[in-house]
């Protein structure tokens, strides 16, 4: 399907049909999945009840499978506002946004003089070359290792704070990144990026999004595409999500 937009008074077209996917697949090998944090690995098995067994490969007629997930720690996930601040919301109803222009940038994190790596505002400034509502952020080097990376006590990348000012000034809705998680993996429950980024708790930004564990892979060029974040309906303050990419073609 073909659709026609709209962007800085020019004219592109994109085929809905043509989707790139920048989500994690998630496999219940454990060799074959991400996890952050210490959380438990995401799991599918078949529901067993006396004499049924709700998988084809053991003679049912269906599979019929149960399945554990922790969304922050096991792949590609969506969180919204609820992660960090008690409120009367969930990802479902804050995430209304169904196509959406977002720019892909890739990026080194910077040494800190602490031995930590950060991703800069100088860094993203330099790289950005449209002001758009999706920012999506692909961390370098970027081997296929990432789509299975163990990230827990390895002290990944994070967000710097000014970087999350700039993009706040440059009005940045929905953040898309590679890594576990915008703020460092220990920092004493700070979560400086998180509440920066949200407006926590002066001013609340119940409209903005944090998708992380994404992976974009490396036939995929920077540049502004369309962006649809899929999620399931879920009533918490995060979701496994499927954010996908659409060429734009100018006419």
């Amino acid at each position: 399907m073909q659709i026609t937009c709209e962007r800085d008074g020019r004219q592109y077209t994109a085929d809905l049909a043509d989707p790139l996917s920048i989500a994690i697949r998630l496999d219940s090998d454990l060799t074959r999945q991400p996890n952050a944090f210490g959380a438990p690995p995401f799991e599918a098995w078949p529901v067993r009840e006396g004499t049924f067994v709700g998988a084809l490969a053991e003679g049912a007629a269906v599979n019929f499978f149960n399945v554990r997930i922790n969304p922050h720690g096991n792949g590609t996930h969506t969180e919204c506002v609820r992660h960090i601040r008690d409120i009367d919301t969930d990802i479902h109803t804050i995430l209304r946004d169904t196509l959406m222009f977002a720019e892909v940038v890739s990026v080194f994190p910077e040494q800190g003089t602490d031995g930590s790596r950060r991703i800069t505002a100088q860094a993203l400034d330099a790289l950005t070359t449209a002001d758009c509502p999706g920012l999506i952020v692909r961390t370098l080097p970027n081997p296929e290792e990432k789509r299975s990376r163990h990230y827990t006590g390895s002290n990944p990348p994070f967000f710097s704070p000014e970087a999350i000012a700039w993009m706040n000034d440059r009005g940045v809705r929905h953040l898309l990144t590679d890594l576990p998680s915008v703020d460092p993996e220990e920092d004493g429950g700070a979560l400086k990026a998180h509440k920066l980024f949200w407006g926590v708790p002066e001013n609340p930004q119940p409209d903005k999004t944090i998708t992380e564990l994404i992976f974009v892979d490396n036939d995929i060029e920077d540049g502004v595409y369309l962006l649809n974040i899929q999620i399931a309906p879920l009533a918490l303050d995060v979701s496994p999500s499927r954010p996908l990419l659409f060429r734009m073609k100018p006419i």
